[in-house]
């Protein structure tokens, strides 16, 4: 974990009896003195409406007891939303002036809160349990940064199996991947992968004016419960997400061709779809997660 930038005074501290949620005049307030001008390449599109930030707490259904962790924070307009219900809320924040402004925000904007959050200054897609102590999330809600969403999703769900709730926001066509079905257009990888570790479904729509900057794109809300018992199969995560990647890399062939770099040769290949009880001639986007667990297991040994 990267040492945290000393943290500035938190301008526009919420008055007594006023709500604690950042609006839009709160949020470039807070960029201003910070120093933050948004940026493309982090995917940094900062929600201004609380309405929507209450709306997501609510979906996400973080309870009291929960430690929930949130992927770029920003300027904070959800983390205090969390914290408002959460037991604690750990915001992962890899921008310098971001992570620096956000502990400020927070004792001024909700004080009698802010021992319940910590800050974690470093990149998502490499952050480890150790980083978070001894702590273990039970819920991920996030606004994720659109050009990182997929792989920072699947990476918090491998490393951290105490998360049972996920809620995240996303650019509205991820989201429809993430939740489709074997079948569907756009079913793929991240269906596939996803539905590895729980039951995926979409959660609702996001406009675009509840963001500053307006983004490009609609966003769209994934809700992900993690599996009551992992997937029953022989082979391992890694093995079944080889057979997923090679049988998507060309996914309009038949499994036989798609597969058979993967397997050694087509026969081989074939072999292993038979033996799975898989037609040799369907294709990837036809087949379940669990399907895609019989392959691996029934891999042809050297």
């Amino acid at each position: 974990m990267d040492a945290s930038p000393e943290a500035p005074e938190a301008p526009g501290a919420a008055e007594p009896g006023t709500d604690a949620l950042l609006g839009a005049a709160d949020i470039r307030e807070l960029a201003e003195a910070l120093g933050v001008r948004p940026t493309k390449q982090r995917g940094q599109n900062f929600v201004i409406d609380a309405n929507t930030v209450r709306r997501i707490v609510r979906g996400a259904d973080v309870r009291a007891d929960d430690s929930v962790v949130e992927i770029g924070p920003g300027l904070g307009s959800l983390t205090l939303g969390l914290l408002e219900t959460a037991e604690h809320v750990t915001a992962i924040e890899i921008d310098d002036q971001l992570a620096a402004g956000l502990p400020a925000t927070v004792e001024a904007r909700l004080p009698h809160r802010a021992r319940h959050f910590t800050l974690v200054h470093a990149d998502a897609l490499r952050v480890t349990p150790e980083d978070l102590g001894e702590r273990r999330p039970t819920a991920l809600v996030a606004n994720l940064p659109y050009n990182v969403a997929v792989p920072v999703l699947l990476h918090m769900l491998a490393t951290f199996p105490s998360i049972e709730r996920t809620l995240v926001m996303v650019q509205s066509e991820v989201a429809d991947r993430l939740a489709a079905a074997p079948g569907s257009k756009v079913y793929g990888v991240p269906s596939v992968k996803a539905a590895w570790y729980c039951e995926v479904k979409r959660a609702g729509a996001i406009g675009r004016n509840v963001f500053w900057p307006a983004p490009n794109v609609d966003s769209g809300l994934v809700s992900l419960v993690r599996r009551a018992e992992p997937l029953r199969t022989e082979a391992s995560r890694e093995e079944v997400f080889a057979v997923v990647d090679a049988a998507f890399a060309q996914r309009r062939k038949t499994l036989r061709a798609a597969l058979a770099g993967w397997a050694g040769s087509a026969a081989l290949a074939e072999e292993a779809l038979t033996a799975a009880g898989i037609s040799p001639k369907a294709r990837g986007e036809a087949l379940t997660v669990e399907q895609f667990a019989a392959i691996a297991a029934h891999k042809p040994r050297a």
